[in-house]
């Protein structure tokens, strides 16, 4: 198994981190990694997502939400080609602050046979991905 993390500080609400995250229609407007996605962000629902981190080739793969806690976390469960293969769980938590704001924490989890082969791009070219999602959520969020 390869993990990957990243997480930022966002002056907003839990409530409008939520709304951005899961208003999937807006992401060509703002999102640098996640270009398009589509579908219902609730548990068992299936979504079409497509992948691209800047100066990489992107994606498309169809994810099962595995949990859609509103304002806290979304999860999400996906596969290349065949599971086994290469499966990738994404999750987004979202952390509310003592001092305000929230903590943004983007992870992944990837299994499968072919993780190893692909454990260089995944921490160049994926994690940077997530850095730039990451830091496009907290400037939308902060308007």
């Amino acid at each position: 198994m390869t993990e990957l993390r990243t997480e930022i500080s966002i002056n907003a609400s839990p409530e409008r981190v939520w709304q951005l995250l899961t208003d999937f229609a807006n992401f060509p407007e703002w999102n640098p990694f996640i270009r398009r996605a589509s579908g219902e962000p609730r548990k068992g629902a299936q979504l079409q997502v497509y992948l691209q981190p800047s100066g990489a080739k992107g994606m498309t793969f169809r994810p099962k939400v595995l949990k859609a806690e509103p304002n806290r976390e979304l999860r999400w469960l996906g596969h290349f080609l065949i599971p086994g293969l290469f499966d990738g769980e994404h999750i987004f938590t979202i952390e509310p602050l003592e001092a305000g704001g929230v903590r943004f924490v983007q992870r992944e989890l990837f299994t499968g046979l072919l993780v190893p082969l692909l454990a260089r791009s995944l921490g160049k070219d994926t994690l940077r991905g997530f850095e730039e999602m990451n830091q496009a959520l907290k400037l939308r969020a902060e308007r």
